[in-house]
């Protein structure tokens, strides 16, 4: 009964976490560029008194949905979404990061940036920078910043053999030790553009609902086993002292 308990208590445990992970995909809903994430689960087995195994439940680690997300027109001049499989080029403080997220604006020097001040490089590692004499702005499917005065830059897009083990830094930033590729030709840059989140809204609220039902369930059924077992005790009890 003991393991019975321990086992459901495994399980809550991993249903928590679960839940914290559907909860963060609700919660960026509207975020621009978000890939939603689901829990991968493992089974452990462990040796009970008795000799036999018993299956506890653990969560191992998160999975990435790496499907793009909707893509909505804005008309911003430096708007621009991906479609394909490619990341823009950021500097930050810490480092060379990753985004799909393409709300850029201008800087005070003029240099191309994020909605939280990163610096957007170009295909030479360099700022992409626009003078205000430059005129209108245009922006190619390849990635290629045009002025009325001529090329400024051209934005660096690169891939990774493995999405998955990129790991967030916040902001819509992502870092990962893989050597970046250059992205592949088939990849758009699509001006005045953002790409949405890829959450799905009603697939993770009925998932939170699922969720809670079966944390609910497991409850009870560790108050079930308590129960048998303190009237277990009980009835042990009276034996003895009979």
């Amino acid at each position: 009964m003991e393991n019975a308990s321990y086992v459901g208590l495994s399980y809550q445990v991993a249903l928590a976490r679960q839940m914290d992970v559907v909860s963060n995909n609700i919660a960026n809903l509207n975020t621009a560029g978000f890939r939603g994430e689901r829990e991968i689960f493992e089974e452990v087995l462990e040796k009970a008194t008795n000799g036999r195994k018993i299956s506890f439940v653990q969560d191992r680690g998160i999975w990435r949905d790496t499907r793009e997300g909707p893509i909505t027109h804005t008309g911003r001049t430096y708007d621009v979404a991906l479609n394909g499989n490619a990341y823009f080029v950021v500097d930050t403080p810490e480092g060379q990061r990753y985004t799909r997220d393409g709300r850029f604006q201008l800087g005070q020097q003029g240099q191309l940036i994020t909605a939280t001040g990163d610096t957007v490089l170009d295909a030479r590692n360099n700022p992409i920078v626009v003078d205000g004499a430059d005129g209108e702005i245009t922006i190619g499917q390849d990635g290629t910043v045009n002025s009325q005065l001529g090329q400024i830059g051209r934005f660096q897009l690169v891939r990774f053999a493995n999405e998955q083990q990129m790991q967030k830094a916040g902001d819509g930033l992502y870092t990962t030790n893989q050597p970046a590729q250059p992205a592949n030709d088939d990849v758009r840059v699509i001006q005045g553009s953002v790409e949405g989140s890829n959450v799905q809204g009603v697939v993770e609220v009925t998932r939170m609902m699922d969720i809670s039902r079966r944390y609910q369930s497991t409850a009870r059924m560790i108050e079930s086993s308590h129960d048998l077992m303190r009237r277990s005790i009980e009835r042990l009890g009276k034996v003895a002292s009979a």
